[in-house]
């Protein structure tokens, strides 16, 4: 038989939720959406126990980063536990979601699914019964880092306004309490980083006592924590109110007929946070038991078994250089590929060009090594030159019309630069000689410039003449 687990991800403490014996991944998958069974309001994940039928546990958070703890927790459970065949992590915010993805992607975790905190939250008091009846509920959770508002749409899930604030939160309240015992003088202030973290962490436990009992009274090293439920009370106040005008901000912002609130986290089991919040907003105040394991709870409910994972796309690549080319098909021609025809002729006429070029390059060698290479070049300036002064040549020559006088006012002279006088110009066009090609003029290329072959001298001079006898 197997089972599943639940993680709810806080700034205070990462918790980790396990059904008890009896509550299977399979029966959930199998009755997942069944209709409300026994004596609870909706059981959409299929969990059939009583809504505290979980082994709930807590791992402070420490110095430790959040993510890295999540893992740790998972990895550490899943270890002592063989039966667990689904995970499922609730997260706060995309941040917290995207961290907490990474380092478990690093750990090489696959068998689990990421979770909004609400949606958790829903699940359970849905299944609890604890919203039977409300269509649209505002979560007020009140943890260790701060204040979340939600309102939400019980049968869609659909969040219509969220607001989260830092100014309020469990650990602001413990500081209150630090300080006023600070300076009642019963605790010395603690002389280091260290002491001071004790002593929050002595203040936190009165808080949690406080909740359900009228008086607390711990000892530590820097003196006794003592502290009433009334002047406990008088202490938050103010604190409590400001996140009672906040909740009311959010709902009106909304725009949504909310009909009742819910409390999450820690802090939602002191007393003063409900009372204030009926009082401000005049609708039922919901404080389910155990307000700070409903959301690692309502995780383990939405666990499922992951079976099936899109395979991951292949990464595109480059072609390697030392990649074999594909083999074309049988029965098919190299000349009936795309643009093989088209390929071909390009190649011809680079070919026939580079022959010209070479029988060139050879002609003007052999001259050269012969000696009459000075005469070739002198040939092939004078070409040049007849070539470049063949080339008609303009020349202007401005001359002024006959009988215009310069003006020499003032007038005349303005006139004259606002609109000058007209000049006739005379264009003389001269033509250079033409070279006619003589005997040795070739031309090898058509359409390029003619080549000069000058006269090779015999190798070997003539034989003398033979005497007659």
């Amino acid at each position: 038989m197997s089972s599943v687990l639940g993680v709810s991800v806080g700034a205070g403490a990462v918790r980790v939720a396990r059904p008890f014996t009896g509550d299977s991944a399979e029966q959930a998958a199998r009755n997942f959406g069944a209709p409300p069974q026994q004596r609870y309001a909706r059981a959409r994940s299929g969990f059939d126990g009583p809504p505290d039928a979980f082994d709930v546990q807590a791992v402070p958070v420490g110095e430790r980063r959040v993510d890295e703890l999540v893992a740790d927790a998972v990895g550490a459970v899943l270890a002592a536990d063989s039966r667990i065949s689904a995970t499922a992590i609730a997260y706060r915010d995309e941040n917290h979601a995207r961290a907490i993805r990474a380092e478990l992607a690093r750990r090489q975790f696959t068998n689990y699914e990421l979770v909004p905190d609400v949606v958790a939250a829903l699940e359970f008091l849905e299944y609890s019964g604890e919203l039977q009846g409300f269509g649209t509920v505002a979560l007020y959770d009140l943890g260790a880092s701060g204040l979340s508002v939600t309102v939400v749409d019980t049968g869609t899930r659909q969040v219509c306004f969220s607001e989260r604030t830092s100014d309020i939160s469990g650990d602001y309240l413990d500081a209150l309490i630090r300080e006023q015992q600070i300076a009642s003088g019963r605790i010395a202030h603690p002389p280091d980083h260290t002491g001071l973290i004790a002593l929050d962490k002595l203040c936190r436990e009165a808080k949690e006592q406080l909740s359900s009992s009228s008086a607390v009274a711990l000892p530590s090293t820097e003196g006794l924590v003592l502290l009433s439920q009334e002047n406990f009370e008088a202490l938050i106040m103010l604190a409590v109110e400001s996140s009672a005008r906040m909740t009311r901000d959010v709902i009106l912002r909304s725009e949504q007929p909310v009909q009742a609130v819910a409390l999450l986290g820690g802090c939602a089991q002191i007393p003063l946070v409900a009372k204030v919040l009926r009082r401000w907003l005049g609708v039922p105040v919901i404080v389910p038991a155990a307000p700070d394991t409903v959301v690692t709870r309502g995780a383990a409910m939405l666990a499922r078994p992951v079976l099936h994972r899109p395979a991951p796309a292949p990464f595109p690549t480059a072609p390697r250089e030392d990649a074999v080319p594909t083999p074309a098909e049988p029965g098919q021609s190299w000349s009936a590929r795309p643009g093989a025809a088209e390929k071909f002729g390009r190649r011809r006429e680079v070919s026939l060009a580079g022959v010209a070029v070479g029988a060139l390059v050879v002609v003007a060698a052999i001259g050269i090594t012969l000696g009459w290479g000075s005469q070739v070049l002198t040939h092939d300036s004078q070409r040049q030159d007849a070539v470049t002064s063949s080339v008609p040549a303009s020349t202007t020559r401005p001359s002024t019309e006959p009988g215009v006088a310069s003006p020499t006012t003032t007038d005349a002279t303005n006139e004259s630069l606002a609109a000058p006088q007209p000049h006739t110009y005379t264009t003389t066009t001269t033509e250079a000689p033409t070279t006619t090609p003589g005997p040795n003029t070739i031309t090898i290329i058509p359409g390029l410039p003619p080549v000069v072959v000058p006269t090779l001298p015999p190798l070997f001079p003539p034989a003398p003449p033979q005497q007659v006898r």
